[in-house]
């Protein structure tokens, strides 16, 4: 008798602790996974959430505008109200989603703003060119493969 007393004891500490295991097994999230479970080969550490190229050549391409917010983890970079010296009366703001961890053409989507100055201080919002926006992103796209190059090449 004490040998049953014994064996069931220790089947309900197994019991125990396998549940133990499953529910720190349950806790690893999705770090316990190395595999990229798009594709199943090992993923590299994350260090930003979009293409590093893109995320370099738009903050690169649009330097000389003032930066509002950039968000690496989201891909969203926007600038603030850029005033041209030569043209004072109107001013342009952008924005920049990079919408893909890859280096692709639509993976880039660039929104370009306008404002005409109305003479009395105020602004008032113009169309712009759609080849402004169009422009913008092939220097990105340039920038970010001449990036990506110089980097393959060491």
């Amino acid at each position: 008798m004490p040998f049953e007393r014994g064996t069931l004891k220790r089947g309900a500490m197994i019991g125990v602790m396998a549940l133990g295991l499953v529910g720190l097994a349950a806790c690893g999230g999705k770090t316990a996974n190395p595999l990229n479970e798009r594709n199943g080969r090992a993923s590299a550490p994350a260090t930003i959430g979009v293409n590093g190229y893109l995320w370099r050549a738009t903050l690169d391409t649009l330097a000389f505008m003032p930066l509002q917010s950039a968000d690496p983890f989201g891909g969203v970079v926007i600038t603030d109200w850029y005033v041209n010296p030569e043209k004072p009366d109107e001013r342009f703001k952008c924005t920049v989603y990079i919408l893909d961890s890859r280096l692709r053409a639509d993976g880039l989507n660039v929104t370009v703003f306008k404002e005409i100055s109305n003479g009395a201080g105020g602004w008032v919002a113009s169309p712009t060119a759609s080849q402004t926006a169009t422009d913008i992103e092939n220097a990105i796209l340039t920038k970010a493969r001449q990036l990506r190059l110089s980097n393959i090449r060491g």
